[in-house]
């Protein structure tokens, strides 16, 4: 039997093929890997990083309305930051004595809320009676010689006194940051233009920019906005209901929303306990957290997509995904910022063809392809 030669190269090109794909798949993984690496070891240097450019989405579309009417970058990003900061600051020194209140409270709250469930806990003791009855053996076992060693951790009020100064340090470079990002105008712009070889090239990728910064800065500010107001909502009905810290909930309400589904759950739940030890009455104590629900579902059911429409709409699965692991990354400042980022990185994959799959997977279910639309597309080299 004679072997066909071009049958033979016909399949070592396709052996060639798949080993190059395997390769393409295993470096793929490797950079992904070392990624996400270098994102939680280096998290507090691209903390600030990431939410200085986050805010600068936001306001460029402030800056650049400004300075078509005469006004300097340097000055409206001098302005804007001004503001930022003094935000910031009263908000810090109106919230430092409610959130130390409460965390010094904190076991009294705990004892509290146990006390009104007891009712509840019946059911539960039967198993720790036995787990204690387990531990009582295994001490008695134990030899009497053996002396044992209690590590005793620090405090809540310790542990946020000892976070203090990295939360002045990294709003200071964010701050800083956000401040040269605006004064710096349409310099990235520029730049992105002068590195493109070709015309073509340069108006495409000019476009892209700015279509990535419009529908970005439009999400950001649009959800900020939503935000604040069912912040103010909550603040409001709280201090109606006679909830103690009203302003302290409308604030904790405004960053956790944020947070889809996840955010109002626990903003519900943490209501519902305040609630529960602060009013006699167990019924009472219900009428909080139902308006808390009330205003979630109004702002997530019609608000929410009635001002952003369908065209920004994210899977839910991709969404806790997402929450999830820069949850684990950054803790509750990345569970904060996860959505938009997400945001982020869906409009940028809708605008190369190359990337277009990964952003049909970001989007939601009902989202639907307008023609017309007008939206550039780069495809792969």
């Amino acid at each position: 039997m004679t072997n066909d030669p071009s049958s033979q190269e016909t399949n070592e090109q396709a052996e060639i093929g798949r080993s190059i794909r395997l390769i393409r798949i295993a470096a793929v993984g490797l950079f992904l890997i070392a990624l996400v690496g270098l994102v939680y070891f280096a998290r507090d240097f691209l903390l600030p990083v990431v939410l200085a450019f986050l805010f600068a989405l936001t306001l460029s579309p402030i800056v650049r309305y400004l300075q078509k009417r005469g006004v300097a970058p340097p000055v409206s990003a001098l302005v804007l930051v001004f503001i930022f900061v003094s935000l910031f600051s009263v908000g810090a020194y109106l919230l430092t004595d409610p959130v130390t209140e409460w965390i010094e409270r904190a076991p009294e709250i705990s004892e509290t809320v146990k006390q009104k469930l007891t009712s509840l806990r019946k059911p539960v003791e039967a198993v720790v009676k036995a787990s204690e009855q387990v531990d009582t053996i295994t001490e008695g076992t134990s030899s009497p010689a053996v002396q044992k060693v209690v590590v005793q951790q620090p405090g809540l009020l310790s542990m946020a006194a000892n976070n203090l100064v990295s939360i002045a340090s990294t709003a200071g470079v964010t701050f800083v940051l956000l401040l040269f990002l605006l004064a710096s105008g349409t310099m990235f712009y520029e730049k992105l233009i002068g590195i493109m070889p070709r015309f073509g090239d340069k108006k495409r990728a000019l476009t892209i920019a700015y279509d990535v910064e419009k529908d970005v800065s439009r999400y950001l500010l649009t959800i900020s906005l939503i935000n604040i107001v069912f912040g103010i909502y909550i603040g409001i009905v709280m201090a109606i209901v006679g909830m103690p810290n009203p302003v302290l909930w409308g604030v904790a309400a405004t960053l956790l929303n944020y947070i889809p589904y996840i955010g109002a759950l626990a903003g519900i739940v943490m209501v519902s306990l305040v609630a529960l030890m602060s009013f006699e009455s167990p019924a009472y104590s219900a009428i909080p957290p139902l308006l808390y629900l009330f205003g979630s579902i109004m702002e997530g059911q019609f608000i929410t997509p009635v001002f952003l429409g369908r065209k920004l709409e994210l899977n839910s699965v991709a969404i806790f995904i997402f929450i999830a692991m820069w949850s684990w990354l950054w803790g509750i400042v990345g569970a904060i910022i996860a959505v938009p980022l997400l945001v982020s990185i869906k409009v940028f994959c809708d605008h190369f063809e190359s990337l277009a799959p990964l952003g049909e997977f970001l989007s939601g279910p009902s989202k639907t392809e307008i023609a017309g639309e007008g939206e550039t597309k780069i495809g792969s080299a």
